[in-house]
């Protein structure tokens, strides 16, 4: 059985239950090693077979999991695997071959640099969407998915494998709408031992980053969610009635 794995965002403490349980059960582990933390190995019984996935294309990926698919195999993504985790090929290629899988999600980094950053990426009458994105790189990005395109919506936005890119970012943002004044934050290695946290605005975003020395393993996120005032949720207001709570009710 093959088990697609998401090891959380960066601490050890912050894998799951099941994604830990997996481990420790493992006769084999593929794990990506330019990502995931070490210190999740240490799960792993004395005979299981390790491998670093960051030296392996593909093909050899799916041959060590072929050959093992009789077995207990852990495929140990970073953060959740459904995000960026390009585990659909991989689930694609079992699917079609008769070989059984699972997945276990994980804590996204996206939820780690929240935590980090104390913050809430949805906020009443501020943005109740969130866009989970990255800039155009060596990867395109579909027709109508740029920066640009949709930072006119206002939203938060939670942007990815594109600490490299941090001019490009800033720049086609401003393009599509966010004021120059727009906060802004990055985190570097998110709930890592290493992290750390830029709070700057959108316009400063490139400045800020260089004068860091960031330029990878980060989250760049924006919108003003970020720091600005808010609307309360209804959810607790006493005057808002819900399935288990009528509004105005006196419990004394």
């Amino acid at each position: 059985m093959v088990h697609f794995v998401g090891a959380g965002s960066g601490a050890v403490d912050l894998i799951t239950v099941r994604g830990a349980g997996l481990l420790e059960k493992a006769d084999v582990i593929i794990y990506a090693g330019s990502l995931v933390n070490p210190g999740l190995l240490e799960y792993a019984h004395k005979d299981c077979r390790i491998y670093d996935s960051a030296l392996m294309d593909l093909g050899e990926i799916m041959d060590v999991i072929r050959e093992n698919a009789d077995r207990e195999v852990v495929r140990l993504h970073t953060g959740d695997p459904s995000i960026y985790g390009a585990i659909k090929e991989q689930m694609d290629i079992l699917e079609n071959e008769g070989i059984p899988y699972d997945v276990c999600p994980g804590v996204s980094s996206m939820s780690g640099a929240a935590a980090s950053l104390k913050a809430e990426y949805t906020l009443p009458g501020v943005s109740q969407s969130v866009i989970i994105t990255r800039a155009e790189g060596r990867t395109a990005v579909p027709e109508g998915q740029g920066l640009s395109e949709l930072a006119k919506h206002g939203s938060t936005m939670v942007i990815f494998l594109s600490a490299g890119l941090s001019d490009k970012v800033s720049a086609e943002l401003m393009e599509g709408g966010y004021a120059q004044d727009t906060p802004a934050a990055v985190v570097y290695k998110a709930t890592w031992p290493q992290e750390k946290i830029i709070r700057t605005t959108l316009g400063r975003l490139p400045q800020a980053m260089k004068e860091e020395r960031i330029d990878k393993t980060a989250l760049i996120i924006v919108g003003d969610v970020l720091d600005t005032d808010y609307e309360l949720s209804r959810l607790y207001d006493k005057d808002f009635s819900t399935g288990f709570r009528n509004a105005g009710n006196n419990r004394e």
